[in-house]
């Protein structure tokens, strides 16, 4: 090997060499080719470094000082370049925004970047480099920077890109939960990221709202209910869907798209892809027997934007090619496609979410997602707002 280093070597080096006697004609000639051949010369040697395997490649032994430094100086200003264009959305202060972040920050995020109460995992810290503890460096990024590095991920680190980056929401849902962590204590994080204290989860268990560890649904619940609730209502009106009572086919189609990338989600597609088929139908059975939950307002109680969003649902609005909402998703007691989720009882703020990625196509879902690509795409911000707020307001009893 070491021999045909030495004649690989003479192959490259006598020519530069020789090309520099040659070039040499006059003193600002001299310079350069002697520039050029130096130059030359350490690319040579430098192939040959790594080439013979003499380049350090393990994470025990670090970077050089200088490598660090540059490496960094050139992540910090890339993403300062390319974090210009990015737009937050009006406010980072959102609960709802940071609850939704907080649940796939726990999963996801923490072993690397640590959480309150929690160190880096002992695996991580002989990382090189080793991933910084965000609730002492967040502050050094703006929003806008946050944003770039959570969706593109970092080059020779472990920082991946995000997952679906059609899914903005849910990247500024990150962004804004890890801007909350330097304020968070450990009972607060407890809360945000796993949906309940450790006194609360053991007495969740005790009433049979949560399955034992030995059951084998049990540890995957334990995921579910940070974002979903023991009961699966949900946790307060926000962007996380409530899961009791909707339809099992629905369920189970959506584990499955979401499993396969064909609906698009950086938070949900890792999880519902680690999934078995038989633990997917489960889940999908379990959710689908709890009970729905009260919605928040009643029709009784009907304002202005639920009698608009009544009209939209029951009858279209054909001047602008809207179909009617009901044939498919309720509140009509006519036969319906297992597949078309109920919509009665659901969150408002989920609602309208997912009708504007409908809208923009970057949501995805079962293999009917193109129906409501059609269905959706004139309507108006305020329409959607409307039909979320009246379907909000439906029980299930009177989808059925």
């Amino acid at each position: 090997m070491f021999r045909l280093a030495r004649h690989l070597l003479h192959l490259i080096v006598s020519p530069v060499l020789n090309g520099g006697r040659y070039l040499i004609a006059g003193s600002w000639k001299r310079g350069l080719a002697l520039l050029v051949t130096l130059a030359l010369a350490a690319v040579v040697g430098g192939l040959m470094f790594a080439w013979l395997g003499l380049a350090s490649v393990s994470a025990r032994s670090g970077h050089w000082p200088v490598t660090e430094w540059f490496l960094h100086m050139a992540m910090r200003n890339a993403v300062e370049t390319r974090s210009v264009s990015v737009k937050p959305p009006l406010t980072l202060d959102d609960p709802k925004l940071i609850l939704k972040g907080a649940g796939h920050y726990e999963t996801g995020c923490s072993s690397c970047h640590a959480s309150p109460g929690k160190g880096q995992s002992l695996i991580v810290q002989q990382m090189t480099p080793m991933p910084p503890v965000l609730a002492t460096r967040i502050k050094e990024w703006t929003p806008e920077e946050l944003f770039w590095i959570v969706k593109n991920g970092v080059k020779f680190s472990a920082m991946p890109a995000w997952l679906a980056p059609e899914r903005e929401d849910e990247i500024w849902a990150i962004v804004a939960f890890i801007r909350k962590l330097p304020e968070l204590s450990s009972e607060q994080y407890e809360h945000l990221a796993l949906g309940t204290s450790a006194s609360g989860w053991r007495q969740n268990q005790e009433a049979g709202l949560l399955k034992g560890l030995d059951d084998p649904l049990g540890p995957t619940l334990a995921n579910c209910v940070r974002c979903h609730g023991a009961k699966g209502e949900g946790r307060g009106p926000s962007t996380i869907p409530i899961l009791a009572g909707q339809r099992e086919r629905y369920l189970l189609e959506s584990l499955e798209a979401y499993a396969n990338g064909e609906r698009k989600s950086g938070i949900m597609q890792p999880i519902a892809a680690a999934l078995d088929d038989q633990t997917r139908r489960e889940l999908a059975r379990h959710y689908a027997s709890l009970a729905r939950p009260e919605p928040a307002a009643r029709v009784s109680e009907q304002t202005e934007a639920i009698q608009r969003g009544e009209t939209i649902a029951q009858y279209g609005v054909p001047r602008q090619g809207v179909p009617s909402c009901a044939h498919c998703h309720g509140p009509r007691q006519t036969p319906r496609n297992p597949i078309y989720p109920d919509l009665s009882g659901q969150h408002a703020d989920y609602l309208t979410l997912q009708l504007e990625l409908f809208k923009s196509q970057k949501r995805g879902g079962t293999a009917y997602v193109h129906l409501m690509h059609s269905a959706v795409r004139r309507l108006t911000p305020e329409q959607m707002s409307d039909l979320a707020a009246y379907y909000a307001a439906q029980t299930v009893e009177a989808s059925q």
